[in-house]
């Protein structure tokens, strides 16, 4: 191993990641849970005391909520957009532009947007939610991502564990949890974990190329 493929493991290691928490949830909340604002913006808050980057669908609801309690907390607010540009998604999708600190233009529509975003992710957390928060699940699923429910906020999120019946596969990977603070505490412990393990490829492949 060269001395400049040491620095760069170490550095690795050393270095204190920033993640990038996706937070999942209903556009429209009326079918979700009383207090739904505060609990989505508690989590939104909670995100950028941990230092971590809080994406969202620079949508409305619960995702905008979150937005809120990241921004209030001085948090780094990154949101994926439907539209094809800015003026597409204050106009033909109707969505805010604050508080988000960068907005990236998809074009990809909902679908394709949620496909981007969610692959985007260190993490995942689910809020209450409807069909497009079941897709952004979904897909966190087949990708293995860490998920965490935050359970008795309605919608999708109080549905998840009869749907993940069925296929074992990962499901001991989601967290299932009712307070805010846990919950993120319980997804970062998670993502930390997987980056431990990502660390350890990364040294082994460092040595097979130095006995090769």
């Amino acid at each position: 191993m060269s001395l400049n493929q040491s620095f760069k493991i170490k550095k690795m290691k050393h270095k204190k990641e920033k993640y990038e928490i996706v937070v999942s949830g209903a556009a429209h909340t009326s079918h979700c849970c009383q207090g739904i604002r505060e609990i989505s913006k508690e989590i939104g808050r909670e995100i950028a005391r941990q230092k971590c980057n809080l994406v969202t669908g620079a949508t409305t609801g619960v995702p905008y909520f979150v937005a809120l309690g990241c921004a209030e907390a001085g948090g780094f607010n990154i949101g994926f957009s439907p539209a094809v540009s800015e003026k597409a998604h204050l106009k033909s999708y109707k969505l805010p532009l604050a508080p988000f600190d960068v907005v990236i233009y998809t074009g990809a529509d909902y679908t394709g947007r949620n496909v981007t975003m969610t692959k985007s992710a260190d993490g995942v957390i689910i809020v209450c939610g409807r069909m497009g928060t079941l897709h952004e699940f979904v897909t966190a699923f087949e990708l293995q991502k860490p998920i965490a429910v935050l359970e008795g906020t309605g919608g999708m999120a109080d549905r998840i564990k009869d749907i993940i019946v069925g296929p074992h596969r990962g499901v001991r990977k989601i967290i299932f949890e009712k307070d805010p603070k846990k919950l993120v505490d319980k997804l970062l412990a998670q993502i930390k974990k997987e980056k431990r393990s990502n660390n350890s490829i990364v040294t082994k492949q460092y040595g097979r190329r130095k006995r090769g």
